[in-house]
């Protein structure tokens, strides 16, 4: 059980109060307050595990490049806190996300395994949920370095964005809550910040018209013409009426749909109670720093765990007031300049409280920008890869090559660049080793603790070989051989990027893994990353000599890796993906389209309790 210093002496000073009261009873507690108290006081500073165990502040920035931070080459747009930390920590220039989407590459960060093995993915297109009442969901099988922190008595929060499923079976099970993978407090968005969330920003579902085969309805209906024209068929004249109403009642549906989609989708959460809905973006990401660093006061004096989970950069892109027009960058960089600050402050709050000493902080993306966000205005609203190719939903280095900061003064050095390949998957054997548990022997853990390579006690990082999933489909391969500094890279299949010359899928919104979206390569497109990291120049037999061994090499370790993995339930399968309105969560009712106000941070209302 943990002991909370600033609780018992607040236990105390009630018992002391009581004294107060006349009488036996008084003497009595009087006398029980002087004898208990001390003691307690005395044993409960003295709690090994409140001395020894590291705090944890973990912070996951939304759709940010690599290319959008100063200390990682950004001489346009002013990030000084992040660049502090990377001035005082180490610095990681070669961290990849797991995956090139949210929702898996935030799986795989909480779990240190590849989405593939936990079933967050799909055989599909889509490889994200757009709607809070789909079923799918991070399994409650699954282990969380926060459920583990929370078992070794750690406060946990996680502040922002989730994006893992919320129910299974009806609106109120929670079965994919963040409550129920080790969360003890949670304050933020279930889903994603999506263009419909923010009034005049349009909707996620403007490219919805790509996906109908148009090319199939018309020959098909042209087809159906031509034979009742030449008598070979004869379509009644009920059926023409039926599917023109047919094609109404859809347009309808979609229309009320767009019409709904914010109030249904986009809500802000505290514990398990909707607080907010739909939720105002304007002064959110405020809001949330003062979320995080009242946790962080409150638990000042207990080992905890803080995941601050940004909404920013992800569009509809907001900022609030006060840094609104100070980039050079537009609306993008304004929320940029906003996430440093948030940063900053949770700095300031812990230096406050004299936790940076005993605090691992951790600062990345979850995967590459989104280099299709433009706005229906036609204003930028997409980030920088830098050097490197393509962004988001894609395996190019753009898409899941990212930020990764890490500070902890006194235990990993200041000033320090590792080029060694690492993933955000570490983060979980490095919490975890950290916390003094053992890794789960039940199951892959495809991390690697990083805290020997930080520390300089390695030079090398663990990860031989990765492997990159484009949703089920294994995209790419990436081997840094153990006797040498050169980094591999196979590409089994590309995006068809258009226009042709661009590195994006802009017809799209958004770059898919299936069939027609791609081009498939055999032999495999090979890069050697140290010499050629913007992958601008595949390698051929001719122009490299060890290009066929290098392939079988990776040929056969994808093999190795594709045996070890298990049969589980896809969490994106269409029957996980689609909305069902029995889990719709819903904070009035749908007569009054779900919508409410009750945060106490709006100071509009205080209808919600504090913790």
């Amino acid at each position: 059980m943990h002991c909370s210093v600033s609780r018992l002496q607040q236990v105390c000073q009630w018992l002391e109060d009581f004294s107060l009261v006349p009488g036996a009873a008084g003497l009595m507690m009087k006398s029980f307050t002087w004898l208990i108290c001390p003691i307690g006081l005395i044993l409960c500073s003295a709690n090994p595990d409140t001395a020894t165990k590291p705090n944890f502040v973990l912070m996951m920035v939304d759709d940010l490049g690599i290319g959008d931070l100063g200390c990682y080459g950004n001489t346009s747009l002013r990030t000084p806190h992040i660049d502090r930390l990377a001035q005082e920590g180490v610095k990681l220039t070669h961290h990849i996300a797991a995956a090139p989407l949210c929702t898996p590459s935030r799986a795989a960060f909480l779990t240190g395994r590849y989405p593939i093995r936990s079933g967050m993915v799909g055989n599909g297109r889509m490889g994200v949920y757009l709607f809070s009442a789909s079923s799918g969901g991070l399994p409650r099988e699954e282990i969380t370095f926060a459920r583990v922190a929370k078992e070794q008595g750690y406060a946990t929060a996680l502040i922002g964005k989730w994006h893992l499923g919320l129910n299974c079976e009806d609106s109120a099970d929670h079965c994919h809550h963040p409550s129920s993978h080790g969360f003890d407090h949670f304050y933020g968005t279930i889903m994603t910040n999506l263009r419909d969330c923010q009034p005049g920003h349009g909707s996620v579902f403007h490219n919805a018209h790509v996906h109908i085969p148009y090319k199939a309805i018309s020959i098909g209906l042209a087809s159906l013409a031509l034979l009742h024209f030449k008598g070979v068929i004869t379509v009644p004249r009920k059926v023409v009426l039926c599917f023109l109403v047919l094609i109404g009642m859809v347009m309808g549906l979609f229309q009320l749909m767009l019409y709904t989609f914010p109030n249904l989708n986009c809500f802000l959460m505290r514990g398990a109670e909707i607080v907010e809905q739909p939720f105002i973006l304007e002064n959110l990401t405020q809001r949330m720093t003062n979320e995080a660093t009242e946790f962080l006061e409150r638990n000042s004096e207990r080992p905890f765990l803080l995941f601050f989970s940004f909404i920013q950069v992800h569009t509809a892109l907001f900022a609030s007031p006060r840094f609104r027009g100070q980039s050079q960058h537009g609306l993008y960089g304004d929320a940029v300049m906003e996430v440093d600050w948030s940063v900053g402050q949770i700095m300031k709050t812990l230096e406050r409280l004299k936790l940076k000493e005993n605090t691992l902080v951790y600062v990345t993306s979850d995967q590459g920008p989104h280099l299709e966000e433009i706005s229906i205005h036609g204003e930028v609203h997409r980030g920088f890869s830098g050097i490197y190719r393509a962004g988001k939903s894609t395996n190019w280095e753009g898409g899941i090559r990212v930020p990764g900061i890490l500070y902890w003064p006194g235990v990993i050095p200041a000033g320090k660049v590792i080029d060694e390949p690492t993933s955000n998957m570490d983060l979980f054997p490095t919490v975890l080793n950290l916390a003094g548990v053992s890794l789960p022997s039940d199951r892959d853990i495809d991390g690697h603790d990083l805290l020997p390579l930080l520390q300089g006690k390695v030079k090398r990082s663990e990860h031989e070989f990765m492997f990159h999933y484009c949703n089920a489909n294994l995209n790419a391969v990436r081997w840094h051989p153990t006797d040498s500094t050169e980094v591999w890279k196979a590409l089994l299949f590309t995006p068809n990027f258009y226009p042709e010359n661009s590195s994006a899928c802009f017809h799209t919104h958004i770059c898919f893994c299936v069939e027609p979206f791609i081009t498939h390569h055999d032999p495999p497109l090979l890069f050697e990353l140290s010499s050629d990291p913007s992958e601008s120049t595949p390698l051929t037999p001719d122009t490299e000599p060890k290009f066929y061994s290098v392939l079988e090499t990776m040929r056969t370790a994808a093999s190795h890796h594709k045996q070890s993995l298990k049969p589980v339930p896809m969490q994106f399968s269409r029957g996980n993906l689609i909305w069902k309105p029995w889990l719709q969560p819903c904070c009035s009712s749908l007569s009054q389209l779900c919508s409410c106000e009750r945060d106490y941070q709006t100071g509009k209302s205080h209808e919600t309790r504090r913790e």
